[in-house]
């Protein structure tokens, strides 16, 4: 991104560094000048199963994340109420997954997400639709 961040994107990064989870997974999250949020999964050993693919829990995790995202770059703190996720296409070990997530309702209590995950090359592995409840507002 070229460019100075945002405040709000600058909080944005600092809220996900602050998530053990995420920061376990090797998760990177990047804004966009776009205002939107990018993560990129660079598949490795701990994220497969025994088939030597990505883990669909893994996945969907990535997915929450994004989509969680979009919300924050809403400036609405969010906790997922629902979250399903159709899976196309195994991602290989070493494969790196990328997703932006996309919010198709922004309301004052809920909202609702969607975000494919894919190759850097575009190939979809899965897509994933999410309904969040509303907590607040991220930044005061």
């Amino acid at each position: 991104m070229s460019g100075e961040l945002t405040e709000l994107q600058e909080q944005i990064i600092r809220f996900y560094h602050h998530n053990p989870f995420v920061e376990y997974l090797h998760i990177k999250v990047q804004p966009l000048a776009t205002g939107e949020v990018r993560l990129e999964l660079p598949v490795d050993e701990v994220h497969t199963n025994l088939y030597g693919i990505a883990h669909g829990g893994v996945l969907m995790t990535m997915a929450d994340t994004a989509m969680g995202a979009a919300c924050l770059a809403c400036n609405k703190k969010v906790v997922t109420i629902s979250l399903t996720t159709d899976f196309m296409h195994a991602v290989p070990l070493t494969e790196t997954v990328v997703t932006t997530a996309k919010v198709l309702h922004d309301g004052r209590h809920t909202m609702t997400c969607e975000c494919e995950l894919q190759s850097k090359h575009g190939k979809i592995f899965a897509k994933a639709h999410a309904n969040f409840y509303v907590l607040g507002q991220f930044v005061e």
